[in-house]
């Protein structure tokens, strides 16, 4: 009895112990840190990872493949079903496969980045994605920060803390340059114009548009370093979650 007694008692003991399972919702336009805050938040509090944006990135990069034509919305349609996403949350490191092979990679390409927007706004491919995050959100034990554009509005409308990261033109084209390499290293007005089209695109898309959540927190991070901006969401974070804990 007495050992029934302290293991109960151990397991009460360490739920007020562990922290409180928490959803992040991180959106924002590219070129504003969402990727790289988003990890390394997980990364400080022990949470999972998922990055939306490389699944889009991986469905179109099955389009392409499969010779399906991106700006054919129906074709696209008829074949959003068929690839099979898989998505790693570790923060530490992120995977993503397309049928059984590694995708980290070739979704990265020029060629997928120009497509993408146009494979992203059609409406069975968003409801399948949808569908997958939600899963995959519902899993993580201790919470997750999910990156994207339409997390806090349509993926996790519930989530427990939603941000919304901003930056100039300006200073997201600069940062856009610098991950480019080789040949496909654009100047920057190149790259400025095209973030601009892209969030364009997506912002005026009919299904799930790039926009802020009513009750999200905004962080312009075109004056903040990374660590700052890191130092800002993780302290949201831990804010929400104290309150979490105490409701």
């Amino acid at each position: 009895m007495s050992d029934t007694v302290n293991n109960v008692g151990n397991a009460v003991t360490a739920a007020r112990i562990a922290p409180a399972a928490v959803v992040v919702g991180i959106d924002g336009p590219s070129g504003t840190g969402k990727s790289s805050t988003s990890k390394a938040v997980a990364a400080k509090l022990g949470l999972r990872y998922l990055d939306t944006g490389a699944q889009y990135r991986a469905i179109t990069w099955w389009m392409l493949s499969n010779g399906i034509d991106v700006n054919d919305a129906a074709a696209v349609a008829d074949a959003a079903g068929k690839p099979e996403i898989v998505s790693g949350t570790d923060p530490s490191a992120p995977t993503i496969s397309v049928d059984g092979a590694d995708a980290a990679a070739p979704i990265r390409t020029q060629e997928v980045t120009s497509a993408v927007s146009a494979v992203s706004a059609v409406p069975e491919v968003r409801t399948r994605l949808t569908e997958l995050q939600r899963a995959i959100a519902a899993e993580a034990p201790l919470g997750i920060v999910v990156e994207g554009r339409d997390i806090g509005t349509t993926v996790l409308p519930d989530a427990d803390l939603k941000i919304f990261l901003t930056a100039s033109a300006e200073a997201r084209a600069a940062r856009r340059s610098g991950e480019l390499k080789g040949k496909e290293a654009t100047d920057l007005a190149a790259t400025r114009a095209a973030l601009i089209k892209r969030d364009a695109a997506d912002s005026g898309r009919k299904t799930s548009p790039l926009a802020k959540a009513d009750d999200a927190v905004e962080v312009d991070t075109t004056d903040l370093t990374l660590d700052q901006v890191i130092e800002c969401v993780v302290t949201l974070v831990e804010e929400r979650r104290s309150g979490t804990e105490s409701a």
